[in-house]
């Protein structure tokens, strides 16, 4: 069994290669998920979460959270891959590749201009249909690091063409990379 993480700003296209992934029978473990989690436990925004997990716990307590759930689902022997989805620091990477043999790190890449467009459209509750609001998360997830881990990646996929061609750029990474 494989284990990989995929990072990239918001907007640009993670979801997608999970939502391929969980069709080939991948299974999916999003960070973003456990802070939105922990976010409604305290009936706060989710970036004031995001910082106040890591002021409170640490760099890594996320991804110390995420590893946990991943062990648990290593004991499956059919689940091919693992992705962990929302990768935002070079210290969780730093985790993952402790933890699990052969940890690789996609990172999806879009334009500002495009990633802003598609938010306002998701309209996912943590999403800004304002462009300031939309530039300050992007700086709050640039002060977390996920530049370096974009920069770091194993493999960077650019999604900024049309959806079909995106697909087939996912669909060549999972075979060649993930054997899906």
């Amino acid at each position: 069994m494989k284990v990989m993480g995929i990072s990239g700003m918001p907007g640009s296209g993670k979801s997608l290669v999970s939502e391929i992934a969980i069709e080939k029978g991948a299974k999916i473990i999003s960070m973003g998920d456990i802070i939105r989690e922990e976010a409604r436990k305290r009936n706060e925004p989710t970036k004031v979460t995001a910082r106040k997990l890591r002021q409170e716990h640490g760099d890594y307590i996320v991804a110390e959270l995420t590893v946990a759930k991943v062990k648990k689902l290593l004991k499956d022997d059919l689940i091919p891959l693992i992705i962990i989805e929302g990768i935002r620091s070079p210290y969780e990477v730093n985790l993952f590749k402790n933890n699990f043999d052969d940890f690789i790190i996609l990172s999806i890449f879009a334009n500002p201009n495009l990633r802003f467009e598609r938010l306002k459209e998701r309209k996912r509750a943590d999403d800004s249909s304002d462009y300031n609001e939309f530039v300050k998360r992007d700086e709050m997830e640039l002060g977390f690091g996920i530049g370096s881990v974009i920069a770091l990646s194993d493999r960077i996929i650019t999604n900024e063409s049309d959806l079909d061609s995106y697909e087939k750029k996912i669909n060549k990474f999972l075979s060649e990379e993930t054997c899906l």
